[in-house]
């Protein structure tokens, strides 16, 4: 499991019930929920959370750097609590399934000096696509 609620603890974030639910419905491995998903999630342990509290809390979450939003497909938005150890992401092309990869090496290694265009590069995504097992 990843430790978000741990990291959020450690950072003072102001656990309200409302707020420890959200980060309770995140925390984990491979977890790449939408905000609406989240709210489901949330909503079965706490009914009367309110769409607008989860949004507000994923906010929040991202504005820390404890969750991270992903885009893989043009879709909605997903949230990854993974957000503290690089990785990069495994995406089913049939179902949409989403699994966190951590390959050995420098991603950077095979982009040349002479590619970057003089860019300082802070940040590298990586996308793998394919089929998962119940796919293919």
């Amino acid at each position: 499991m990843s430790d978000l609620l741990e990291r959020l603890r450690s950072r003072g974030w102001r656990m309200t019930a409302q707020r420890r639910v959200v980060a309770e419905v995140l925390d984990g491995d491979h977890v790449h929920l939408t905000a609406d998903e989240v709210h489901a999630r949330a909503a079965r342990r706490l009914p009367e959370i309110s769409r607008a509290t989860v949004y507000n809390a994923l906010g929040e979450l991202v504005a820390l750097g404890e969750v991270a939003e992903v885009s893989t497909d043009g879709r909605a938005k997903r949230y990854d609590p993974n957000a503290r150890r690089p990785h990069q992401h495994l995406v089913c092309s049939g179902c949409g399934t989403i699994r966190d990869v951590h390959p050995a090496g420098d991603p950077l290694a095979g982009f040349p000096e002479s590619e970057r265009m003089g860019f300082t590069v802070s940040k590298v995504e990586v996308t793998y696509r394919g089929l998962c097992p119940s796919c293919s």
